[in-house]
């Protein structure tokens, strides 16, 4: 990462922590989510010839089973803390391993770099042309079958033309029934995706993407546990260039692009910047997949207003990126300031100031 840096510069970074509620429960493998807690760090850059201070803002939002611990987290961002007086590199190397520390230090270089540049910070990591919006699908509980198909209703009623249905909580059954009332309210133009976050057995999953294929589902997303790139291999095998395709999220984690695509086991990846341990890491992971055919889908961890955004510069940064989750921002009760990503007819406009274009998160 070129940070930019001489000697006339000297680098500062500070954080605090933050808890931010969910506007309700999240119910994961992992147990109930209530909030979101971490860590909003700054890195101050001080010019030694009395003009003004640029400030890159950046994020950690630890979340149990993708990164580290809280308090692991927080000792990484000490450490970068005092490193980075030396050089922005040597706070990189005090977060190594850390990912949700690295993505806080990596996004707020990116963001301070992008903005003394005067650019967007898509433009900043992508190198490529201005981007105006980036396409996001609206995520549906998992409500009974009429509930889902109202939530994914209202979806599109407020634009959204894709919509990702969470199941595997109940009986694959159930959840085809879910979905076919839903593609029944939607009708045929609406694109509908599932994510089972690892919860089906190989035979589950085989009845259920024989059912959704015929409702038009396009993507599955992690139909089994991570650890079984053979049993996904299998089901994309099964489903053939007309099926629903395999999407991969904890799996991507788990074993890694290399050993995807020996087993040839997904048509997409979900990429989560907080997970992977920054933006740079889920840009450079893009490119690669896509050079692959594979798909490369941006979400978020259900992260704070700083996160969120830079998550939809990555996506930007992506040429002909696909849908991606990174309309999340209601899922919180509050948040760490003001949103600059306003969302519109089933799109992230995406913000044109320069660096993340994020303001008001860091109130005295």
């Amino acid at each position: 990462m070129n940070d930019g840096c001489d000697e006339n510069r000297s680098l500062e970074l500070e954080y605090r922590s933050f808890s931010l509620e969910l506007a309700s429960p999240l119910e994961t493998a992992n147990g109930t989510i209530d909030s979101r807690d971490g860590f909003l760090i700054r890195i101050v850059d001080a010019a030694s010839d009395g003009s003004d201070p640029v400030v890159g803002y950046g994020e950690a939002a630890p979340l149990p089973g993708w990164t580290e611990s809280p308090a692991d987290c927080g000792a990484a961002l000490e450490r970068a803390g005092d490193a980075i007086r030396t050089a922005p590199t040597e706070a990189l190397e005090a977060v190594d391993g850390q990912v949700a520390a690295r993505h806080a230090v990596t996004l707020a270089l990116a963001d301070l770099q992008a903005t003394r540049e005067a650019t967007p910070l898509y433009r900043h990591i992508g190198k490529g042309p201005m981007v105006g919006r980036v396409p996001v699908n609206a995520t549906i509980g998992d409500g009974s079958p009429t509930q889902t198909a109202r939530e994914a209703s209202e979806a599109v009623d407020r634009g959204f033309n894709c919509c990702k249905l969470k199941v595997g909580r109940r009986s694959v059954d159930a959840d085809i029934e879910r979905v076919r009332r839903t593609r029944e309210v939607v009708g045929p133009d609406v694109e509908l995706r599932v994510d089972a976050n690892e919860a089906w057995t190989y035979e589950e999953a085989v009845t259920a993407l024989e059912a959704f294929d015929e409702l038009e589902v396009s993507i599955a997303e992690q139909p089994l546990p991570g650890g079984s790139l053979e049993g996904h291999a299998d089901l994309r095998e099964a489903q053939g260039d007309d099926g629903v395709s395999i999407a991969l999220d904890e799996g991507l984690l788990e074993h890694g692009i290399d050993a995807i695509c020996e087993a040839e086991a997904a048509d997409a990846v979900v990429l989560k910047p907080m997970a992977l341990g920054g933006v740079d890491v889920a840009r450079k992971v893009a490119a690669w997949v896509q050079e692959l055919e594979i798909t490369p889908i941006v979400t978020t961890t259900i992260d704070g207003v700083v996160a969120r955004t830079g998550a939809v510069h990555l996506a930007a940064s992506i040429p002909e990126v696909p849908a991606c989750g990174l309309a999340t921002a209601n899922l919180l009760a509050a948040d760490l300031g003001r949103d600059p990503v306003l969302l519109e007819k089933g799109a992230a406009v995406v913000p044109q100031a320069k660096g993340l274009g994020v303001e008001g998160v860091w109130a005295e």
